[in-house]
C-alpha cells in the first residue's frame, strides 16, 4: 500500500509550508489548474505542467510586493481514484522548478480531494475546505497569518471567486485561461459593494493590480 506524503494530514488535507514567515501580510491566493497551469483534465503528470502567460512573471512580482504566494486547488481526481498524492507531489515539484526558473517560489500550497462523487472516505458533500467553502484560505491565514481583508484571490471557475468572498476578501480576478471564459456569467453575481470582481486574460496581466 503507498503511503501519503508527509504534507497530507489526518484530516486528509495537503499543507506545504515552503516560506513559513508569520508577518500578518496579505497573500496572493491562486487556483492552480487553469490559473498557474494550463488546464489539463486531471492533472497528473509532470510532463503535462506547463505555465500559463505570464504567470511566473506575476509570481514574482507578489514576492517582490511582499505578499504571501498561496495555492489552493480543489483536486477531485485524488478523492475519484484517477490518481494519488504521490502523483500530486511530482506535479507540485515540476511546479515549483518552472517558477524557480523564473526566479518566481510559492509560500504554501493546500489541496482538498473532498468531493460528494469520491470514494471511501473522500466522499463528503460541501467540505469545507473545498472551495466554494474558504476551508483552505482561513487554514492558510492561522499558518502564515495572512490578512485576508486585503488578500487577492484569482482563479478560473466561480467556486475560485466565491471561495474568496466566504472568506472576506474584498477583491478577486476571473482569469478568462482554463474554464474562466465559461464562468463570466456565474462571477457577475458574486460582487458586492464590498467584494470587487474583476476579469482578465491571463495570470500574467494580474501583476499590474497587486498593488491596487
Amino acid at each position: 500500500m503507498t503511503t501519503s506524503p508527509a504534507e497530507v494530514g489526518s484530516d486528509g488535507i495537503w499543507r506545504q509550508v515552503l516560506r513559513p514567515e508569520t508577518t500578518g501580510r496579505p497573500a496572493l491566493f491562486l487556483d492552480r489548474d487553469g490559473t498557474i497551469v494550463e488546464e489539463v483534465h486531471y492533472l497528473h503528470r509532470p510532463a503535462d505542467v506547463r505555465l500559463e502567460q505570464g504567470a511566473g512573471a506575476t509570481i514574482r512580482a507578489a514576492n517582490a510586493a511582499g505578499l504571501a504566494v498561496v495555492v489552493v486547488t480543489n483536486q477531485a481526481g485524488i478523492g475519484r481514484g484517477y490518481y494519488g498524492w504521490n502523483e500530486f507531489a511530482a506535479v507540485q515539484r515540476r511546479l515549483i522548478e518552472l517558477l524557480a526558473a523564473e526566479n518566481a517560489r510559492l509560500d504554501m500550497v493546500l489541496a482538498c480531494p473532498f468531493h460528494e462523487e469520491a470514494r471511501g472516505a473522500f466522499r463528503v458533500a460541501d467540505h469545507p475546505a473545498r472551495k466554494p467553502n474558504a476551508g483552505m484560505l482561513q487554514d492558510a491565514a492561522r499558518a502564515l497569518r495572512i490578512d485576508l481583508p486585503s488578500s487577492l484571490m484569482v482563479g478560473d471557475r466561480a467556486s475560485d471567486i466565491a471561495a474568496g468572498r466566504n472568506a472576506g476578501l474584498r477583491r478577486a480576478l476571473l482569469v478568462q485561461t482554463g474554464y474562466g471564459a465559461r464562468e463570466n456569467g456565474a462571477v457577475a453575481g458574486l460582487a458586492t459593494s464590498a467584494f470587487s470582481v474583476e476579469i482578465v486574460a491571463n495570470l500574467g496581466e494580474v501583476g499590474a493590480k497587486l498593488a491596487g
